[in-house]
C-alpha cells in the first residue's frame, strides 16, 4: 500500500480508500471485503448516514475483529435533514452508536451544493457545534463533501478552517463541479482532497465502449481501464485518497493490485483525450448510480433506466433493452416503466449531477420503449397471464 500525508492532520492515509455506499448484499462477503482491505493496508473508510445500513455494517465488523483503532472512519452529517440546531447532536449521536465508536476521525458536512446552503447552517450555529465536538475529542478532523459549482466551492473552501474535503473527480469529470481548479485551490491552502467517483459509478472500468478499451490496451496492454482511471488520479499529488465503492472481494483485490503496482508515470494526455471523446459520444446521461434520486414516489428505478439507455448507445440495442427489461419489469403486470412518472420533480432536487431527470426519462422511453417493444411486451404479458 502507498500512503499520502493528510497535510492538516499529519495522518498517513492509504492512497486507496473504501467507499462504503455500495456494500454487497451478502454481509459475509462484506466482512471478507473489509478484512481484505485492512489486511491490504487500506486505512480510510468513507461512509455516511444516508448510505443504506452502511454505518451499522462497518461499525459491527470493525468491532467484531477489533480493527477500530487500525483505521480512520470518515462519515457525514446529513445536513439536508437538519431543520434545527438540536438535530446536529441527534444525528451525530446516532452515528456514534451505529459505528460502535466514541469518536469520528474524519467528519464531513454532507453534500454541500451551494455557499448559501453552508451560510444557512452557519446561522444555525454549526461552527460552534463543531468546535465543541472537536474540543471533546468526538470529532478529530472536519471537512465537507461537495456537489455544486466551482465558484461556490471556492467560497465554501475559504469560509472556514477545513482540514479536508471530498469532491467528485476523475479523468472524464476533470472540470465538473469543483474540478481541477477546486482541487488545486484546496491543495494550496493545505486542505487534503479525497476523490469520489474515480470510476464514474463503474463506467470507466467495465462500461467503456469497446473502441475505448482498445485505445487503452494499445497504449499499455498491462493496465486495465480501471487502472488507467486510478493512475490518472494517483499521478496528481494534490489527491490524497481515491475512494472506490468496491462491492466484492475480487474488486478489492484488483484495486489493491492496482495501487501496489502503481508508479508515477508520464502523462498520456492524447490517450485520455481519445477515450474521453469516444465515451462522450457513446454515453448520453451522466448518471453515476449514486441513488440520491431514490426512492421514487411511484417506484421507478431511475439509475437503472439511465444505465440501460447508456448501455444501449455504448454497447448496442440488445444489451440496453435487456437491462431495461430487467430494471423495469416491463413484461410483467407490475411494470415500473418511466411512463409512470408523475413529474413531481423530487428526484431532481437531490441529484448531485444536476441531471434533468424528468426530461431524460422521456428520452429513455423514446429510445427503449418504441412501439414494437411496447407491443411485444404487451403480448408477453398477455401470454404470461394465461
Amino acid at each position: 500500500m502507498q500512503y499520502r500525508e493528510c497535510k492538516a492532520t499529519g495522518n498517513k492515509l492509504s492512497a486507496l480508500g473504501l467507499g462504503c455506499m455500495r456494500f454487497p448484499r451478502d454481509k459475509a462477503e462484506t466482512e471478507r471485503m473489509i478484512l481484505t482491505a485492512v489486511e491490504g493496508g487500506v486505512n480510510y473508510f468513507d461512509t455516511a448516514y444516508f448510505y443504506p445500513n452502511s454505518e451499522n455494517t462497518l461499525g459491527s465488523i470493525l468491532a467484531k475483529h477489533g480493527k477500530r483503532k487500525d483505521v480512520f472512519i470518515a462519515t457525514k452529517l446529513p445536513l439536508m435533514m437538519c431543520k434545527k440546531a438540536e438535530d446536529f447532536d441527534r444525528f451525530f449521536n446516532e452515528q456514534l452508536k451505529r459505528l460502535q465508536t466514541d469518536y469520528i476521525d474524519y467528519y464531513m458536512m454532507h453534500n454541500i451544493s451551494s455557499f448559501a446552503q453552508w451560510e444557512k447552517f452557519i446561522k444555525m450555529g454549526i461552527k460552534e457545534w463543531i468546535a465543541k465536538k472537536k474540543d471533546a475529542g468526538q470529532i478529530r478532523h472536519i471537512g465537507f463533501s461537495y456537489h455544486g459549482t466551482c465558484g461556490d466551492f471556492l467560497k465554501t473552501l475559504n469560509s472556514y478552517a477545513w482540514e479536508f474535503c471530498l469532491i467528485q473527480y476523475n479523468y472524464y469529470d476533470e472540470n465538473f463541479q469543483a474540478g481541477k481548479k477546486g482541487l488545486q485551490a484546496a491543495a494550496e491552502k493545505g486542505i487534503s482532497v479525497m476523490s469520489m467517483e474515480p470510476l464514474l459509478g463503474g463506467r470507466l472500468a467495465t462500461g467503456l465502449p469497446e473502441h475505448a478499451v482498445r485505445v487503452f490496451a494499445k497504449a499499455n496492454p498491462g493496465l486495465t481501464p480501471a487502472d488507467w482511471a486510478f493512475h490518472w488520479l494517483w499521478n496528481q499529488s494534490e489527491v490524497t485518497v481515491v475512494l472506490s465503492g468496491m462491492n466484492s472481494v475480487s474488486q478489492m483485490e484488483s484495486n489493491l493490485n492496482s495501487i501496489n503496482n502503481f508508479k508515477l508515470l508520464s502523462d498520456n494526455p492524447a490517450v485520455y483525450a481519445d477515450v474521453i471523446d469516444i465515451f462522450r459520444r457513446s454515453y448520453k446521461i451522466p448518471c453515476t448510480g449514486c441513488g440520491y434520486c431514490l426512492p421514487c414516489p411511484v417506484g421507478i428505478n431511475i439509475p437503472a433506466c439511465f444505465s440501460a439507455l447508456n448501455a444501449r448507445h455504448a454497447q448496442g440495442f440488445m444489451t440496453g433493452i435487456s437491462l431495461y427489461m430487467n430494471s423495469t419489469a416491463l413484461i410483467t403486470k407490475h411494470s415500473l416503466s418511466p411512463r409512470l412518472c408523475s413529474g413531481c420533480g423530487k428526484c431532481e432536487i437531490n441529484c448531485p449531477q444536476e441531471i434533468p431527470i424528468r426530461k431524460d426519462l422521456k428520452r429513455v422511453i423514446r429510445s427503449l420503449e418504441p412501439l414494437p417493444v411496447r407491443v411485444a411486451a404487451a403480448l408477453i404479458r398477455s401470454i404470461m397471464a394465461r
